[in-house]
């Protein structure tokens, strides 16, 4: 069972799988136009409510879950955390309880804001958030260790880079970048738009999320980075050349505690990433032949040019 599979990670993951059972409330960014060209079985449910999650666990024999439901944009924490509460730890603790109950295996997508900006961190570096969103996270990782411990419950985290690729919702800096330039509109960046991530395409990802469902350990950390860092600028002037359109950008005021950079390192697994540069090509063609997708998910937010978001 994959929950939170009709959203932008979970929906890549739908894909790698046989026929899954999807389970997912959605929210505003988990969409079933993510599912419509892949075969699955969908249950709308919400991980917050521990009934609906039995049920379907109960109903469908399901022998494992995978966790992508999440709430997951800082901005939106900055203003109202107790959504992220909610959804990335009390809802953590249901999957859990089930998956106790039921003698199942977990397997939790956690994040890499949860070490903040700690130089190339590990899987066994401290825990050190710096946003209410990256906070909820690692309360839900820690959640995991003690179940792990206390119950012997059968769960592993994963802890992917920055992704990018189709469907992802235009509130994130490059499906917004995209339809922005696109409409000729400003891009607002946060400060110097020096801050530095990792990026890793959604497919890799989910590919990678597929082997260590399969092989992975149960109580392991695995790391998922996908080696290549940019600076939030480098990757709007990217896609401007993608474009060939120079963009038209707006410095904003920075954020609240926004980490200038994630950087981890993966000690466990072996994998290959697609480069960036032709990611992000894939990236661009498939909003530029989709726009059936996103327009209908342009709010007045997307056009107001004093946020990012």
């Amino acid at each position: 069972m994959i929950t939170g599979g009709a959203g932008f990670i979970g929906s890549a993951f739908v894909r790698e799988i046989d026929n899954p059972l999807v389970f997912d409330a959605l929210t505003y960014a988990g969409r079933l136009e993510n599912l419509k060209d892949v075969k699955h079985l969908f249950i709308k449910g919400d991980i917050r409510n521990f009934q609906e999650i039995e049920k379907a666990v109960k109903e469908n024999h399901v022998d494992t879950i995978v966790n992508f439901a999440a709430e997951s944009h800082v901005d939106r924490s900055i203003v109202d955390p107790f959504i992220f509460l909610d959804t990335n730890v009390k809802g953590v603790i249901n999957l859990l309880e089930v998956a106790r109950k039921y003698d199942l295996k977990l397997v939790h997508i956690s994040t890499d804001e949860v070490y903040g900006e700690q130089e190339n961190s590990t899987e066994d570096f401290p825990l050190k958030p710096s946003s209410p969103y990256s906070a909820s996270k690692a309360s839900g990782d820690m959640f995991i260790h003690s179940y792990i411990r206390t119950y012997g419950v059968n769960a592993l985290i994963i802890r992917p880079s920055n992704n990018y690729g189709p469907r992802q919702f235009p509130e994130k800096l490059i499906p917004k970048t995209i339809i922005r330039i696109l409409k000729n509109m400003e891009i607002p960046v946060y400060g110097d738009g020096k801050q530095e991530r990792d990026w890793i395409f959604v497919e890799d990802t989910a590919k990678i999320i597929k082997k260590i469902m399969q092989e992975g350990k149960k109580g392991e950390i695995y790391n998922v980075p996908g080696g290549q860092r940019r600076t939030n600028i480098e990757i709007i002037d990217e896609i401007g050349k993608i474009l060939g359109k120079k963009p038209l950008i707006k410095y904003v005021k920075d954020r609240p505690g926004h980490d200038k950079l994630y950087s981890m390192k993966n000690t466990k697994l072996e994998y290959k990433t697609i480069p960036l540069e032709e990611g992000l090509k894939k990236t661009v063609e498939w909003y530029l032949n989709n726009q059936w997708w996103w327009t209908p998910l342009l709010g007045d937010e997307f056009f107001r040019s004093e946020v990012p978001w």
